[in-house]
């Protein structure tokens, strides 16, 4: 219903309600059972913790990796050996995953018990004539609600009646400032945030009181509407999810199935069955990187750690990469870009002269008419007058001095009818002094005089339209401007007398004000760009405040769009897909509005980041690639639905995220270069061989040792990689993009055959120069060495993609430990007596180390001659 279009007494009569009265409480019992409690509802049942914990093994490179596992439990118990620890590792990976997804908590779930919270305990009504206390949820509608300063809204309501009604409405409409309250109808079309004759469930009473009737309780009503959003919203997997997912099961089958074809070439070559089983499934448990997704864990959680000191709480782990990838941010105004705070920003009358005298006399005039107090040193109050009454303060003059000098001995409040609010003050002569600030539309009219240094003259109608003027200018300017005039009496006036008391005034002057940007967000705003991010705002606010903000900021600029949501209202998605390109301000939105947008641009291909703090923000945070809420300003229901949480309400903070974010997502890509190309080695080394017509070049035991000191410590030393100094000079990733872009993948299997050629080279030199009796001992300890220890150098190479010799190559210390640890270890293997016995390798002579040492240092200038290549190719 559009209960705002409609008179008090036509809703009164659809809802069967005495507007004087209320209803009686039969009625209000039979309507409690008819449409049950006024409670946010979610019809989703939670899922018990067990449910949830097995729920993580549903997915193929899980399900893979559970299998890698049992094939390397029965390789080492029908080998003979009580090594179980490759299978450990494997399931302790997986265990470890699952406890993480356990650990975050389902978005929508905390999000709507967030949003339950925020109803108020108890509400005022009127039941059968009588002010009535009672529980919020027991709230029906057709009850006529008592509002107070101070009060929460318990429902939706069109205001009956308002006596300086005002409510504070940020966290569901997006609107910055206090809504006076009216009782006046308005048009059907009216976009919530103007609907000044209804309140909202989940707002509260900032100043006056008033009355309204409950036209919608529970999840009917506006917050109502927003949990049911929430609740549609499918929790988004990452791109890096994605990615992963996809590089799992295309490893897992891609390793299998060469697996199967180096089994079958070994029992064509009539090898012992079992012996080629053996190696089949070893270097399958070898080929698929199971080390994988615990490095990638353990990447994101030291990225978490680093940006928790940069104030942004992490609360689902892919979430630090995916800021890494955005390429929108999508931003709420309120707050997030500005300070919440309204501060004035221009005093003027109207000739536009500089007048410091006057200027404190306007100052002083808003300091007497003005209802702030000050709270534990600090003022409070509507942020109107505590912006007035702040700038009085900056300008030297304490509201208590002023209001001491001129006691406050009367008032007319402020009604919305007559957009003004008049107090009146004895003077020390005896006499009296009315001061009356307003709309200065409204106080224009009511003046017929105005200041000229200290003469009082005429305010006619040049000067007026010298004002208006003045007005105009600071209202397209998206100012807030409230005007000051006073008279003077000699008998104290009649406050009864409206009419008569705010009538022939002299008028003063004016006060814009705005909630004005952060300073930092234009300079984080700048950074964005540079980094190819596109910083987009969408807010509840009004189309010209929004405009002047963004403009201040560098977000809209000569060329953007803006749209409203009363015009997005009538766009197709297929329209708005069409629109957002060029749109970089959407402006008087509602909280369906914000979820619409951020699937216009994930439609476009790219990947959204949005910020917000309000309840309204939160189905939009939910759709998101990357929800970012605030942690001071921001609602519970915000942060139930963000992904991470900027401790600080700093959009500067954003900025310093994405970088994190794009350094982890290169260190990931570190990590899988590394693995897949030393796998891809020892894939090269046993199939190449098979092909040559010779022996197995490494056993089973020893493919997987390999497989656990390359696959375990380096790739996570990669993780720890410091971030590149010019990673925030190039664009952001694409959707779309693979972890194989850039020619990654060509480069992994180019740089995973010199693995396997190298190891192959060092079999074929052991066997032909040192074997002895022709047993192949010496030529595969020293592949088994060359394997493993070309790998270790190798993971040097991943570091950067300019040369290693142009950045610090010992930077990375805990690659350095990686490479001595795993140096040390193949050392004891090989040379020591029982190890090599297990190991079936011969201890080494000095001949044969160095031949090893010469082949493992090999990757380095090989490598440094590929990417010499690449970089003379892409400067041709």
């Amino acid at each position: 219903m559009d209960w705002w279009n409609q008179d008090s007494k036509e809703v009164g009569q659809s809802l069967g309600t005495s507007l004087g009265n209320g209803l009686s409480i039969e009625e209000a019992k039979k309507r409690l059972l008819e449409n049950g409690q006024n409670l946010l509802q979610h019809d989703g049942a939670e899922k018990g913790i067990v449910r949830r914990f097995f729920a993580q093994f549903n997915d193929f490179m899980v399900m893979l990796l559970l299998v890698a596992a049992v094939i390397s439990f029965a390789v080492s118990y029908l080998n003979g050996e009580k090594d179980f620890i490759d299978s450990i590792i494997i399931i302790a990976i997986v265990v470890l995953n699952a406890l993480l997804g356990v650990i975050q908590e389902s978005k929508a779930q905390k999000a709507l018990e967030a949003l339950k919270k925020m109803s108020a305990p108890k509400a005022v009504v009127l039941r059968e004539g009588k002010r009535t206390e009672i529980p919020a949820e027991d709230v029906v509608i057709g009850d006529i609600m008592l509002l107070e300063t101070g009060g929460y809204i318990c429902a939706d309501g069109r205001v009956l009646e308002s006596r300086g009604l005002k409510t504070e409405e940020s966290a569901i409409t997006g609107e910055s400032l206090a809504i006076e309250k009216e009782t006046i109808t308005f048009p059907k079309e009216t976009a919530l945030g103007d609907r000044k004759n209804m309140v909202l469930s989940g707002s509260f009473v900032l100043g006056g009181s008033g009355r309204a009737i409950a036209v919608a309780t529970g999840m009917d009503t506006e917050i109502g509407r927003i949990a049911n959003l929430l609740a549609e919203q499918d929790d988004q997997e990452t791109p890096l999810q994605k990615k992963l997912g996809q590089t799992g099961k295309t490893l897992g089958m891609g390793a299998l199935v060469i697996c199967a074809i180096i089994f079958v070439m070994g029992l064509m070559r009539h090898e012992a069955p079992f012996t080629m089983f053996m190696t089949s499934v070893s270097l399958a448990v070898a080929a698929i990187p199971e080390g994988l997704p615990a490095i990638v864990t353990i990447v994101l959680a030291i990225g978490m750690q680093r940006m928790s000191k940069k104030n942004t709480i992490i609360r689902r782990l892919p979430a630090v990469e995916t800021l890494g990838s955005a390429a929108i941010i999508c931003s709420d105004k309120t707050g997030t870009l500005t300070q919440n705070k309204m501060k004035v920003v221009k005093i003027s009358d109207y000739s536009k002269q500089k007048d410091e005298e006057k200027r404190q006399l306007i100052l002083s005039l808003f300091a007497l008419c003005n209802d702030c107090r000050r709270e534990k040193g600090k003022l409070a109050g509507e942020p109107t007058e505590r912006a007035l009454a702040e700038a009085a303060e900056e300008s030297g003059i304490k509201i208590e001095d002023v209001q001491a000098e001129m006691p406050r001995v009367g008032e007319i409040p402020f009604s919305s009818e007559r957009k003004m609010m008049t107090t009146l003050h004895a003077m020390d002569n005896g006499t009296w002094m009315s001061v009356t600030k307003g709309a200065p539309d409204i106080l224009f009219d009511r003046c017929s005089k105005c200041l000229e240094g200290h003469a009082q003259v005429a305010f006619d109608g040049n000067k007026k339209s010298k004002a208006r003027m003045q007005n105009g200018e600071m209202a397209a300017g998206a100012l807030r401007v409230v005007a000051v005039a006073f008279r003077e009496w000699k008998e104290k006036p009649d406050l009864t007398k409206e009419n008569r008391v705010e009538r022939d005034m002299v008028f003063v002057g004016m006060a814009g004000m705005i909630d004005p940007p952060r300073p930092e967000a234009a300079e984080a705003v700048a950074l964005c760009k540079k980094a190819g991010i596109r910083p987009v705002m969408i807010t509840g606010d009004h189309v010209l405040t929004a405009q002047a903000i963004a403009g201040q900021l560098g977000i809209y600029e000569k060329g953007d769009t803006c749209i409203t949501g009363q015009e997005l209202s009538k766009l197709t998605d297929e329209e708005l897909e069409s629109a957002v390109p060029q749109c970089t301000v959407f402006a008087r939105v509602a909280p369906e509005h914000k979820v619409r947008i951020v699937k216009a641009y994930q439609k476009d291909g790219s990947v959204v980041a949005m910020t917000g703090d309000g309840v309204n923000d939160a189905p939009a945070l939910k759709a998101a690639d990357i929800g970012c809420a605030m942690g001071k300003s921001g609602t519970e229901v915000a942060k139930g639905a963000s992904d991470m949480i900027l401790t600080d309400d700093n959009f500067a903070t954003i900025v310093e995220a994405v970088r994190e974010g794009r350094g982890i997502y290169d260190n990931i890509r570190k990590a899988v270069h590394f693995l897949l190309s030393s796998n891809i080695g020892e894939i090269i080394t046993i199939f190449a061989a098979m092909c040559f017509g010779w022996a197995t070049p490494l056993l089973p035991i020893q493919l997987l040792w390999v497989n656990l000191v390359t696959d375990s410590l380096p790739a996570i030393a990669l993780g720890l990689d410091p971030v590149e100094d010019d990673c925030m000079e190039r664009p952001p990733r694409e959707r779309e993009s693979t972890l194989f872009g850039g020619g990654l993948g060509s480069k992994i299997m180019v740089e995973g055959m010199m693995i396997g050629m190298l190891a192959l080279l060092a079999f074929g030199i052991g066997h032909v120069y040192f074997d002895q009796e022709k047993m192949y001992v010496t030529g595969r300890t020293m592949a088994f060495a060359v394997l493993s220890l070309s790998q270790l150098v190798h993971s040097f190479n991943m570091r950067s993609e300019h040369s290693l010799f142009a950045i610090h190559p010992l930077e990375n210390r805990w690659l350095v430990g990686a490479l001595i640890v795993g140096i040390l270890l193949q050392v004891v293997v090989i040379m020591v007596q029982p190890l090599a016995t297990v190991f079936k390798v011969a201890p080494l002579g000095l001949k044969e180390w160095i031949i090893v040492a010469a082949l493992a240092l090999m990757p380095l200038p090989i490598v440094e001659l590929e990417k010499w290549k690449d970089r003379f190719l892409s400067h041709k």
